[in-house]
């Protein structure tokens, strides 16, 4: 299992970012959490058990939802993440 830190940079807030993150995410089983940062950015971290998992979940988010424009996409692996049971969204 891989850890991902995502940074989307854009119009991502105000749009339904995080619910379409969260829908996204139930669908394909990965587990984590998004939340919007005081940037305007959304931050993303998520877990994934695969590489067809991984690539599935960043094209969709690249995408977004269709009032979104994503500009940027920061992607670092993480090491030390919590354990997640499921995908949240953080307030």
């Amino acid at each position: 299992m891989k850890s991902y830190r995502f940074k989307m940079i854009g119009r991502v807030q105000g749009v339904w970012f995080r619910k379409f993150t969260k829908d996204v995410a139930d669908r394909l089983g990965v587990r984590g959490y998004v939340r919007n940062l005081d940037d305007g950015s959304v931050e993303i971290v998520a877990s994934f058990d695969d590489e067809m998992q991984f690539e599935k979940f960043l094209e969709a988010v690249k995408k977004g939802p269709p009032l979104a424009r994503v500009d940027e996409i920061l992607i670092e692996e993480i090491e030390e993440v919590p354990a997640f049971n499921d995908f949240r969204i953080v307030k």
